[in-house]
């Protein structure tokens, strides 16, 4: 990931509701969530929700799959994993032991 992409990435999660539903698209996992499931989880206008999903598509952060007339939306893992890589690229002055801690608190315990 380049800084660009990062900086994208991170104005994306700027904003409280898009930041809450990055993390809530993060718990759904594969099953993801409708748009409107987002929305009324959130307590978010529908149109409010379409800008706020739109913008975390466009970071990578989120991608979507369209079932019939509905759009189900998911956690880019990949979008995300590529963040937190950006985020440690330089990590520990050529001391790992230094990053461990934080690898183990990222590591899922799923």
């Amino acid at each position: 990931m380049d800084s660009k992409t990062a900086l994208d990435a991170f104005a994306a999660l700027s904003q409280p509701t898009r930041l809450d539903v990055f993390r809530l698209l993060i718990k759904a996992g594969e099953v993801g969530m409708s748009a409107g499931d987002i929305s009324d989880t959130l307590g978010v206008r529908q149109n409010t929700m379409s800008a706020n999903l739109s913008i975390l598509a466009r970071s990578g952060l989120i991608r979507s799959a369209r079932e019939g007339r509905s759009i189900r939306y998911f956690a880019d893992m990949q979008g995300m994993r590529g963040l937190l890589s950006f985020l440690m690229e330089d990590c520990c002055g050529g001391n790992p032991e230094l990053c461990q801690p934080v690898i183990n608190e990222l590591a899922c315990a799923c």
